[in-house]
């Protein structure tokens, strides 16, 4: 079984640790680093090569969306599922115009989050669209 690495990036530190618990009962994910923000998100990307990062979408500095757009320009193997507490329609629709995989909200997290970290990695990799 392959193993899924994943890189968690929220500014609250108790709610990484809270999507750290989350992932370290599955077999098939494995935590590789957290971020606090985005320039400590784009530093451990390129260092620790995660398939999948878990962004949060309102983030201190360059919000999660930018970063999300960034990391898909240099890295487009990289997926991005982006976490927020916001259900906003216009969230969604930037999320997806960035490149992020899937958009999933805090609050449906226990249900969401392990079948949309699963999905990113089995999709493979496509060019973002051009604006």
């Amino acid at each position: 079984m392959q193993t899924t690495k994943t890189l968690i990036v929220d500014d609250s530190a108790d709610f990484r640790r809270r999507v750290e618990e989350i992932l370290s009962s599955e077999p098939d994910v494995e935590v590789v680093g957290q971020a606090a923000d985005v320039e400590e998100a784009l530093r451990k990307v390129r260092a620790l090569k995660p398939d999948v990062v878990l962004m949060d979408v309102r983030l201190p500095g360059t919000n999660g969306l930018s970063a999300t757009l960034e990391i898909q320009e240099r890295m487009p193997d990289v997926k991005v599922i982006i976490l927020s507490r916001f259900e906003l329609q216009e969230y969604r629709e930037a999320a997806e115009a960035c490149g992020a995989s899937n958009y999933v909200t805090k609050r449906a997290m226990m249900q969401d989050l392990l079948p949309a970290i699963r999905r990113a990695v089995s999709t493979p990799a496509s060019p973002r669209a051009e604006s």
